[in-house]
């Protein structure tokens, strides 16, 4: 019982530090003029990115032996799985939820533009990721060059995002910043303190998740490799999804999405170029499998995208439709 009453406490710490890290983050942008996508692409994707950013790191460098590597590799290729899929699915399924208190009902409003590029830049840059790990660990050389490549695209990506002038007419009532409540436009000081303690609970409690979830895991007797390739990349992405849903839930799609999206970025570009340079590299059919399932679902809501010029909640619940795959491949031993 105790293991379920930590459960429940870590999920409320990481709702907590939500939002607190929403909050600061939206009064982050408008007091440093960064444009939505900014905001919700790279403030809000990076830093709620940090607990699965560290699993992949910590692993690497400090396990000891090849199961570290494959733990590290995994995390990296688990991340804009995903993402990509089950973030996507819980994303429509928060705006059939707020339905009746959204104005817009279940119509999504994001920035089109935005969207498609993040995309476009996920299927590119993680395809040339994935395609690294075909290369022969006698070309390393190549795998290096790519690795490179990667951070440079990245560094691209938010120089790109943060030129971006903010659109003033389409902005939105922001609550009052939790930690400067009496002004009107809070202390920086004071919101660049809320979004680190709020970037404190979430790894907090995303730690007290996957212990919790890994004793419950024990007690069940439920096998290591569903824990490994499941429940943990289910906890370390809860974030985003919390993020996600807070802002869903204030008709703010386009950061929303742009907070999913951008970690996509983020995921498929600067952390496998880490796990390029710290490793030798090689991924096996599953991890191929996985990162096709990824690409294929933000190929799906890319084309909508290209032909629609708008999101449909309908399309982002078929991304949960990718992630069934993933679990039958698991439970049928087709990723091992």
């Amino acid at each position: 019982m105790s293991h379920i009453a930590l459960l429940i406490i870590s999920l409320g710490i990481i709702l907590l530090g939500a939002e607190l890290f929403v909050n600061g983050v939206e009064w982050l942008g408008k007091i440093f003029n960064l444009s939505e996508g900014a905001v919700g692409s790279v403030l809000a994707a990076v830093g709620t990115a940090l607990p699965e950013t560290l699993i992949p790191i910590i692993a690497i460098l400090f396990s000891r032996g090849g199961a570290g590597v494959e733990i590290g590799i995994g995390a990296i290729l688990g991340a804009p799985l995903m993402l990509s899929t089950l973030a996507m699915f819980v994303t429509g399924v928060a705006v059939y939820i707020f339905s009746k208190r959204r104005t817009a009902g279940t119509k999504v409003h994001c920035d089109y533009s935005s969207m498609r590029r993040d995309l476009l830049f996920f299927i590119i840059v993680y395809g040339v990721a994935i395609m690294a790990g075909l290369i022969p660990v006698s070309y390393r050389i190549w795998q290096v060059l790519i690795a490179l490549v990667l951070i440079s695209a990245y560094i691209w990506y938010v120089r790109l995002m943060l030129s971006q002038e903010r659109d003033i007419e389409s902005e939105s009532f922001i609550p009052p910043c939790y930690f400067d409540r009496q002004d009107e436009i809070p202390d920086t000081g004071r919101v660049g303190a809320q979004v680190l303690v709020a970037l404190g609970c979430i790894v907090i409690g995303a730690h007290f998740f996957v212990n919790a979830i890994t004793a419950l895991a024990a007690v069940y007797m439920v096998p290591a490799f569903v824990l490994a390739l499941i429940i943990t990349p289910i906890a370390t992405e809860l974030p985003e999804k919390f993020n996600s849903v807070i802002w869903i839930s204030r008709e703010k799609d386009g950061l929303a999405l742009g907070n999913i999206t951008g970690a996509m970025v983020f995921q498929s570009s600067l952390i496998p170029a880490l796990g390029i340079l710290l490793t030798d590299w090689q991924l096996t059919s599953g991890a191929l499998y996985s990162a096709v399932l990824a690409i294929s679902a933000s190929a799906i809501l890319f084309v909508y995208l290209q032909r629609e010029r708008r999101m449909s909640a309908l399309m982002l619940l078929l991304c949960g439709g990718f992630y069934a795959l993933f679990l039958t491949a698991v439970f049928t031993g087709i990723i091992t």
